[in-house]
């Protein structure tokens, strides 16, 4: 159980880092394979490992990690101005004047992923969102979008 456990926060970091890895199907693929965890617990582990590879992008997009030079802005890219400029500085705004706002924002980021969860982390990292908000509407949207899809599969079956 420890081992399954383990792989699972495993594979959810490593989809919260890679787009390309989908933390969905390995979560309906244990349930499918009637694994003995509760749905609860793999839903815990699976938004753990999620925040925990989100903090990279936030931390990133807040300067508090040095990217590697590709991933990096050149020196005159910084001070551009355009309607993708426009639009952040006036969501760090609105992060900063209306909090309950930027937490409904990020809570349904993450359990719906509309917009991209992945994309928020960033601009929340960027726009100075509070840690303690990220982290905590963060989970709890995480919690809520593996829970349903952890007891997802046994719903179906049941109505079968």
């Amino acid at each position: 159980m420890i081992g399954l456990l383990s792989t699972t926060f495993g594979v959810s970091v490593a989809s919260a880092l890679l787009p390309l890895i989908s933390v969905e199907l390995f979560a309906i693929g244990l349930v499918l394979n009637g694994t003995d965890l509760p749905w609860w617990l793999l839903a815990l582990v699976i938004a753990a490992g999620q925040i925990a590879g989100k903090l990279l992008h936030f931390y990133a997009a807040r300067g508090a990690i040095r990217l590697p030079r590709l991933f990096r802005c050149k020196d005159g890219e910084r001070e551009q101005k355009g309607r993708w400029r426009e639009w952040l500085e006036k969501f760090r705004s609105n992060c900063q004047q209306r909090p309950v706002w930027t937490g409904a924002v990020l809570l349904i980021s993450a359990a719906v992923s509309l917009p991209p969860f992945a994309a928020i982390a960033v601009i929340a990292g960027w726009a100075k969102v509070p840690l303690t908000m990220f982290v905590v509407t963060g989970f709890i949207g995480r919690f809520v979008r593996f829970g349903a899809l952890a007891i997802a599969p046994g719903v179906v079956i049941g109505w079968l």
